[in-house]
């Protein structure tokens, strides 16, 4: 969750720093520091509470100068967020370090360093994995071995970068349950949490693996693995864009990126879906023929992507012939679960990186899954190197926090898998190809979605005032309520619940009152009638509703139902174009409450801790 830059060069480092740390800053953080070793082995450390923009203004004022440095930007654990609890964190005047993570046995620790005369400033488990790696730095000459020696007390996860001012010609780094990756530069090397914040000033990058540390100097980069052995990791070529970062003719990231979506869906289906259904070997050498002998499928992940995972069983059971369970990565890996036979493991993350979605499949290997697969935005992320297959959504990088394209490129691809699986299961060639044919059309359908756009703005008017929110919906627009229930309380904080519209009478049906908002989303499917009993039964106790209403649906607005029509769509890909107009609600609602739309409060775009 914390962003991680590093560098050594023969220039000033402080502005790659800098500029490192902002294009991380989307992922929501709340406080920023830096420390830069100068010429004369000084090591100057600046730090601010907030945005990194504070700490740029710090930075151009003081202009620290010096070739090696780190910095960061902290999403609070342990400790609020204030100047003294930002990292780096520093030992002895010597020691500075950043770390992503968080250490389970850092009390311990702790106590056994205070013994030894090490005081503490801070309320962080950085400090005293600082403090450690400063004791052991004491009988020996290499801070690689300190790490080293380090590492092996400490419980939980990591990933940190370490400088000392009396070895400024070195950066060690280490990796345990948090990615980090080197940047390789001519006469210059580069660390960082994500390579996006390394993309101006170099395209190769090493990615290290778990359990890996390295010793990095201007012109050389040495890895090690868990044991300690010298290993050789594979330098990857990226070419990811860094325009990313500007916002063109919207006011936000998350509108921008609402409005891409008809883009990012066409370059997922691109070169994999034709008007003759998939194209082979589209998700990997042998997956077609794994999947003849799936019978069932585990789908793990968490908050949005758990989302689409509860849509794909919907259509995996229907349409693949396989039974499918879906979980929340942090209750499935500390459930005593049973693995069916046959089974195919899918997880789903945006940045691959999702420290709960990351270790359900690290535990899932240790069981007898047939195989594994990740659904996911980032090439290169541990998710997809450590899964059997990966699809890449291609969504295309997504900075505001909340997410949107990345989230209905996931159920695009979702959507093929289900057409793959019903295909190696002998589904009929007629229902493959109203699959295939509503995959072609949905672009289209998107676009049609977005001109409701000035329409919800105005109505979003009537929520300035509002606490609270339901949202419903039945059959696969449930967890598409879910997540507009989420999208509305992430970036508005206005609190909101998503409810399967059948269950209202069983609890919620309480809540209901004029100052309660219903929204409903209403496709034109089997569970239409249904959906029009449930109504009724709200408007009884007097609610009042928005309803996302296909055009055929026969919905009437009057002064306690407010209908939104929304294009008529077939039922497959429903749940993807009626998730549109409510990232539109949402985002217009928190324009309209003043909060800050791509950066929400205590919110980070890839959680890499429990």
């Amino acid at each position: 969750m914390c962003g991680i830059v590093a560098a050594i060069a023969q220039r000033d480092v402080a502005d790659i720093l800098i500029y490192g740390l902002q294009r991380l800053e989307y992922r929501g953080y709340d406080s920023a520091g830096l420390a830069v070793i100068d010429q004369n082995a000084h090591l100057n450390t600046l730090k601010r509470q907030g945005k990194v923009a504070t700490l740029a203004d710090l930075v151009a004022t003081e202009q620290p100068r010096g070739g090696t440095g780190i910095a960061h930007t902290r999403w609070a654990t342990h400790g609020e967020a204030n100047e003294t609890n930002a990292h780096p964190h520093i030992s002895q005047d010597r020691i500075a370090m950043v770390h992503n993570g968080i250490i389970e046995n850092y009390k311990s620790l702790k106590e056994t360093l205070s013994g030894q005369g090490f005081a503490f400033k801070s309320q962080t488990d950085t400090e005293v994995f600082t403090h450690l790696i400063a004791s052991h730095l004491q009988n020996q000459s290499s801070l690689l071995e300190a790490v080293k020696q380090a590492k092996q007390q400490v419980t939980g996860a990591y990933g940190t970068v370490i400088i000392d001012k009396e070895n400024p010609d070195t950066i060690v780094a280490a990796r345990s349950g948090s990615p980090l990756v080197i940047g390789l530069g001519l006469g210059e090397n580069f660390v960082a949490s994500d390579q996006l914040a390394l993309l101006a000033v170099t395209r190769r990058f090493i990615f290290l693996e778990e359990g890996d540390f390295a010793e990095i100097t201007r012109h050389k980069v040495s890895v090690f693995d868990v044991d300690g052995n010298p290993v050789e990791r594979e330098v990857v070529e990226v070419n990811a864009s860094q325009d990313t970062n500007s916002k063109g003719q919207y006011r936000h990231y998350m509108l921008k990126e609402i409005f891409e979506q008809p883009t990012s869906i066409r370059n997922t289906l691109e070169g994999r879906v034709t008007t003759d259904g998939l194209v082979d070997g589209i998700f990997g050498q042998g997956f077609e023929q794994m999947l003849k002998g799936v019978n069932h499928v585990q789908i793990v992940a968490c908050g949005t992507s758990y989302h689409a995972g509860l849509v794909a069983r919907y259509w995996l059971e229907q349409y693949g012939h396989v039974s499918c369970n879906v979980e929340i990565a942090s209750e499935f890996r500390y459930r005593h679960f049973h693995t069916v036979p046959g089974s195919l493991l899918v997880t789903i993350s945006q940045s691959g990186e999702t420290a709960d979605t990351l270790a359900a499949l690290r535990l899932a290997q240790q069981r007898d899954y047939l195989s594994s697969i990740v659904i996911c935005n980032v090439d290169g992320s541990s998710l997809v190197r450590e899964s059997d297959y990966a699809f890449m959504t291609n969504a295309g990088a997504e900075i505001g926090v909340a997410s949107t394209k990345a989230f209905t490129t996931q159920l695009t691809s979702l959507l093929m898998l289900t057409l793959a699986v019903g295909k190696a299961k002998g589904l009929a060639e007629d229902k493959q190809s109203l699959i295939t044919h509503a995959l072609l059309g949905l672009p289209a359908k998107l676009e049609q979605a977005l001109t409701l756009d000035s329409h919800i703005s105005d109505l979003a008017e009537d929520f300035i005032e509002k606490d609270h929110a339901l949202f419903l919906g039945r059959g696969d627009q449930f967890p598409i309520a879910l997540e507009g229930a989420l999208k509305l309380k992430e970036i508005s904080y206005i609190h909101a619940e998503g409810y399967a519209a059948g269950e209202l009478k069983h609890g919620p049906i309480a809540l209901i009152d004029a100052d309660m908002p219903v929204i409903v989303v209403a496709p034109n499917n089997e569970l239409l009638e249904k959906l029009h009993s449930n109504i009724e039964e709200v408007r009884a106790r007097g609610g009042v509703f928005y309803i996302f209403a296909d055009q055929d649906a026969h919905f009437e607005s009057d002064e306690t139902c407010h209908v939104i029509d929304v294009v008529s769509t077939d039922a497959l890909t429903a749940p993807i174009v009626y998730t549109l107009p409510l990232q539109l609600l949402s985002y217009y609602v928190a324009v309209i409450k003043g909060t800050d739309v791509d950066q929400p409060r205590n919110l980070a775009k890839s959680v890499t801790v429990e």
